[in-house]
């Protein structure tokens, strides 16, 4: 890894993209601290460093501390994934969305522009909600009972003014993703949700150190918490590498006069070959319920689903648990299409050793697809609902556990390896420029 670190900075190209990705970072987190207008900050501060509300956490984990600070950056990328959602299940099922889909190149600029119309339309919907939210806060103090909003704007003033912010901020942080994923390194999307959840690792650790020397939480508690993380962490990278591997075939050729040998080669299968997707699509979901009770936040419905689906409450954590199974085995049915392995492996005139060409390859591969899907959904889910189990059980004063390690391993890893290949792409354009095949033909 160190080594791919230091080669990077060797290639202009590459260095040009990485700068470009930490100026992007920059600007994300520079947003992040614009509070919206009409907000009173220090109340507003006081009013989330009361609440007990796990979800709050949650969220601000996924922004970077955007959402407790009321910034333009609130919503970050969650509208984005959940417009995403939408689209790729209707893909499924709407006979339109499924042609463009393999349309290629122009099918996936028209598939890319429906999502952004999605997402306007979520981050405003949204919007919404956060600013009746951000009106229904009362804040205790020596004066009394007051709001967070400030009084020199009326009711529809500042639910305007929150609207066109936090919509505008949304759209802006999307245009940022995309900017990484198109001229800098690794995918736009997952690398701002990855940097959201690091720059609260210092505040985090310091929280925690806090308690530690308080003696609020105990010696033994603190280092069994290091030492849950750094295992999790040992073990998210070996699942996360883990795969399983088909043995394929090469019959020998003739080539002229020649005979080529037959190869063997293989078939790598991930055990988490959607790897974070799932985790971020369902975290994107189980935030709809908090979303919709914002809108009436008084009414007995509201209060019911809050309590139902309130992060650590037994619905919440199931259906976190069922939506990442789901999603594991959705997106890895997207990524992965057993009919066209089968047929490229017959253009090639490769095999399965005991396996027939066609349709039994496809059975094949689709059968052992499935039985390495489930351990890696069940793997994922259960990661996911450990950070419940620590801030329960261990007093863990922060919302950190397996959701953020498995992000940022995740991201970590996948841009190590999109780094990796522009490398070999660099050293094989490097042989072509310096001549050395034109020298051996001239």
């Amino acid at each position: 890894m160190l080594e791919t670190l230091k080669n990077m900075f060797k290639v202009p190209e590459i260095r040009k993209r990485f700068i470009f990705t930490l100026l992007i970072i920059v600007v994300f987190r520079l947003g992040g601290q614009i509070p919206t207008p009409g907000i009173d900050p220090i109340l507003l501060q006081s009013f989330f460093g009361s609440s007990s509300n796990n979800l709050f956490g949650m969220l601000d984990m996924f922004v970077g501390g955007a959402f407790t600070k009321a910034s333009v950056f609130s919503l970050g990328v969650m509208p984005y994934i959940s417009a995403s959602i939408i689209i790729q299940m209707l893909g499924s099922v709407v006979p339109s969305l499924h042609k463009l889909q393999k349309e290629g190149q122009e099918g996936r600029k028209k598939i890319t522009q429906l999502t952004r119309y999605g997402t306007l339309f979520l981050a405003a919907f949204q919007s919404v909600s956060v600013a009746i939210f951000l009106r229904s806060i009362q804040v205790q103090t020596e004066q009394g009972t007051v709001g967070v909003v400030l009084d020199i704007l009326s009711g529809w003033q500042f639910m305007a003014i929150t609207v066109i912010s936090l919509t505008t901020g949304c759209m802006l942080v999307m245009w940022l993703g995309e900017q990484i994923t198109s001229n800098g390194i690794g995918n736009g999307m997952s690398l701002l949700i990855l940097f959201g959840i690091v720059a609260g690792l210092p505040q985090a650790v310091v929280a925690q150190s806090q308690l530690l020397a308080g003696k609020q939480s105990g010696l033994f508690n603190g280092v069994m918490i290091l030492g849950i993380v750094l295992a999790m962490t040992a073990f998210i990278v070996y699942i996360y590498q883990a795969v399983r591997k088909i043995p394929i075939q090469t019959p020998k050729k003739t080539i002229g006069s020649r005979v080529a040998q037959g190869q063997s080669t293989v078939l790598p299968l991930k055990i988490n070959s959607a790897g974070v997707i799932p985790i971020i699509f369902a975290s994107s979901l189980m935030m709809l319920p908090s979303i919709l009770t914002g809108i009436a936040p008084e009414s007995a419905w509201a209060r019911d689903m809050a309590m139902m689906f309130a992060p650590g409450a037994a619905v919440y954590v199931a259906s976190f648990a069922l939506l990442i199974v789901f999603f594991t085995y959705f997106y890895t049915a997207i990524i992965f299409n057993p009919i066209d392995i089968s047929e490229n492996l017959k253009k090639s005139g490769g095999f399965i050793p005991g396996v027939r060409p066609g349709k039994e390859t496809a059975d094949y591969i689709e059968k052992v697809l499935n039985c390495i899907t489930l351990p890696g959904a069940v793997f994922l889910a259960f990661i996911s609902v450990a950070p419940f189990v620590m801030m329960d059980k261990l007093g863990v004063s922060f919302f950190f556990g397996g959701t953020s390690v498995l992000i940022v391993v995740g991201v970590a890893l996948d841009t190590l390896q999109r780094i990796e290949a522009k490398l070999q792409s660099h050293n094989y354009s490097g042989f072509m420029k310096k001549g050395h095949l034109r020298g051996r033909i001239g």
